[in-house]
């Protein structure tokens, strides 16, 4: 037995804070109330609660027990055939993609973090732009492969509106080289993105201030559907030279725990010399990417017939989603604004006492932000939720 102390190894770390969602979980499992809603944890629920697995899914997993020749190793690019598939979805049919190198990732998330390293590696002490409220775990990504994160206001909850105007102001002190992050739509976690005439205006001082735009695009075909919710994205990627994007398959097609993402990189006049880059991050980071989830991604859209069944099944999704936003809005008037906005999320003018009031008396559970995941809504109870809200509006607190 080492006889030198462990303090030589771990003796910097510090305690972290468990993850606030996933314990809400927890409390919302043990809370006995019949009543109680569950606003919290980002995935898709039916109006009965669950989060079913895709039709279309269902039968491309069959068809790959029964015919997936084998188990061999991918390459760290991936399935070939998947990111194939999947580059018309996000960039549209016939579109330019050639000067795009894409790499398969372990979800939205490994893109994210593949990206940041480039970055960094691309340019040590680099700066990356990101609005805020932002999904909690982009600065963490960002900050842990080397970037500084420079913030900016992006959201005004009390009214319900993006601030675009700040946005303009602070990307326009923005120097050439940053990377900026873009959520590509359904913002996460305000719902709120930029309409399309913004999203021009922000192409424009891309391009014009010689940024690099990092878009996450998580929620495609949960927004207006899946060619509007690339319209925004598609608008900034014409004209920049260098870009990057995140894509996530986990909601779109049900594939949570699959983790199948992909990062597709613009660099003219750098193409070879990113690729290198960016395949030996992936090789030292996850060697060679899960396949079972592409596999699947990449059998329903090889089949007509699937890639319609999947299509119809996300289109229902959506329109859900749409339809319980709408009611929310109808019913809670003091936040009659989120009508206007897309996906899953909506971040409510809620303190963290008014959070933990609904949660008491009402068995309300959502993170502590006040963001909640309009999935977990449905006709019987978004009625209820919003008398709840409008009461603990109306609330003074000390």
């Amino acid at each position: 037995m080492s006889t030198v102390s462990s303090d030589l190894a771990f003796g910097a770390l510090e305690p972290q804070q468990p993850d606030v969602l996933l314990s809400l979980i927890k409390l919302h499992a043990d809370d006995p109330r019949p009543d109680k809603i569950d606003l919290g944890v980002g995935v898709y629920r039916t109006a009965d609660g669950r989060t079913p697995v895709f039709a279309a899914v269902k039968a491309a997993e069959q068809r790959l027990l029964d015919e997936q020749p084998t188990k061999a190793y991918l390459g760290p690019e991936g399935d070939f055939g998947f990111l194939e598939r999947i580059a018309p979805i996000v960039f549209g049919t016939g579109a330019a993609a050639s000067d795009l190198f894409a790499v398969q990732t372990p979800g939205g998330t490994g893109a994210l973090r593949l990206a940041a390293e480039l970055l960094a590696a691309g340019k040590p002490g680099g700066r990356i732009w990101l609005g805020t409220p932002s999904w909690p775990i982009h600065a963490g990504i960002f900050e842990m492969a080397g970037l500084e994160v420079v913030t900016y206001s992006y959201f005004d909850a009390a009214t319900q509106a993006v601030r675009f105007d700040r946005m303009l102001e602070a990307l326009s002190g923005a120097a050439p080289g940053d990377a900026v992050l873009l959520h590509g739509c359904c913002h996460n976690p305000t719902g709120a993105d930029p309409s399309l005439d913004q999203w021009r205006a922000l192409a424009e001082l891309i391009v014009a201030r010689g940024l690099v735009p990092l878009i996450d695009l998580a929620y495609q075909g949960l927004g207006a559907g899946l060619e509007a919710d690339a319209a925004g994205l598609r608008l900034v990627m014409r004209d920049c030279d260098n870009a990057l994007v995140a894509y996530s398959l986990d909601k779109n097609f049900g594939l949570y725990r699959e983790r199948v993402g992909a990062l597709f990189v613009r660099a003219r006049g750098h193409a070879q010399l990113v690729q290198s880059n960016i395949l030996r991050l992936a090789r030292c980071a996850w060697s060679m990417p899960p396949d079972h989830g592409a596999a699947v991604a990449r059998v329903i859209l090889e089949d007509p017939g699937l890639t319609a069944a999947w299509r119809e099944e996300l289109e229902s999704m959506r329109v859900r989603l749409a339809q319980v936003r709408a009611a929310l809005a109808r019913a809670a008037p003091s936040v009659a604004g989120l009508a206007a906005h897309h996906g899953l999320f909506a971040l409510l003018p809620l303190s963290p006492q008014q959070v933990l009031r609904l949660r008491q008396d009402h068995a309300v559970y959502m993170a502590g932000s006040g963001r909640i995941n309009l999935a977990g809504l449905n006709h019987d109870n978004v009625q209820t939720f919003a008398r709840a809200l409008e009461a603990c509006l109306q609330e003074e607190f000390a």
